[in-house]
């Protein structure tokens, strides 16, 4: 194996070399044809292989360095094939089928993908997911226990303040709730309240330090709770919760479900599809079968 052209032993590492015949090449038409740049078993690289990878606008020293770097890679790379092909026995050296049958896939595949595309109904009901819901719901189970919250923190140094916002915040009356509002906004207290969406129980520990030593008993029953760490107190209330292995409710996996609807659709459409093409293939005589 060798590096031509000055490329070889007494030639590695020279960038002034190296440079003058970027440069070079750059400049001239090489009406004689393509250079040969590097030789190994027999396979040759030219100029023309090696040209693309030197950006256009590289400093002599960086083409040179981008082109050993290049050259290197290549003569690696045929070293260890030509090793693999002197070593392996014929049964793996025999890609060829591999290859046909892999380049047929993937041509089918993006066929079939536009296929798709074209004809593929990605409509899916609030009834067809509550359909298949219905019918699926034990494949549906909860890895943690959600809940649907609504908490807020104050600094608990006053405790007449403390002692006031807990009464309105216990309070059911619809007029307490909004002087509590008005009190947190004065505080720049934020309320966090997910009533529309389910929260791992997980999730919300990381913001309020709830530690019970079994949690999916502690949940049960859960009404408002109240809990105070480094000068703080949090007002917790639990709005609804499902409990961990239970089913998970319908609109927290609807998306999923409806994944899975279309995913469906789409394998019955590819299947119609093929057997269409098929039949009429077979009609039109484009396949025999004796």
């Amino acid at each position: 194996m060798q590096i031509v052209g000055g490329f070889g032993p007494a030639g590695i590492g020279r960038v002034a070399f190296i440079a003058a015949l970027l440069l070079y090449s750059c400049g001239s038409k090489r009406e004689a044809g393509d250079r040969v740049v590097a030789e190994a078993y027999g396979e040759k690289l030219y100029w023309s292989d090696l040209r693309p990878v030197i950006p256009v606008d590289a400093g002599p020293e960086d083409s040179a360095a981008i082109a050993r770097r290049f050259l290197d890679n290549w003569a690696r790379d045929r070293v260890m094939l030509h090793k693999a092909e002197e070593n392996l026995d014929q049964s793996q050296l025999n890609v060829e089928a591999q290859i046909k049958d892999y380049r047929e896939s993937l041509i089918t595949f993006a066929y079939e993908q536009a296929l798709v595309q074209q004809n593929l109904d990605t409509v899916v009901t609030d009834g067809e997911v509550k359909d298949y819901y219905e019918k699926n719901s034990a494949n549906f189970q909860l890895k943690d226990n959600i809940l649907r919250v609504r908490w807020f923190k104050l600094r608990n140094d006053d405790k007449k303040l403390m002692k006031h916002v807990e009464e309105l915040w216990r309070s059911n009356d619809d007029g307490d709730r909004s002087k509590l509002e008005v009190l947190l906004a004065q505080r720049g207290a934020a309320i966090t309240d997910s009533r529309e969406n389910w929260v791992p129980f997980k999730e919300l520990q990381q913001q309020v330090p709830l530690r019970p030593d079994n949690p999916t008993d502690w949940l049960q029953g859960r009404g408002k709770v109240t809990v105070s760490e480094n000068g703080f107190t949090w007002f917790v209330n639990f709005l609804d919760h499902k409990l961990m292995d239970s089913n998970s409710p319908i609109d927290l996996v609807a998306p999923q479900v409806r994944s899975i609807l279309i995913n469906q659709r789409k394998l019955q459409l590819v299947e119609r599809l093929r057997e269409e093409l098929y039949t009429d293939a077979v009609s039109k005589k484009d396949v025999l079968i004796p």
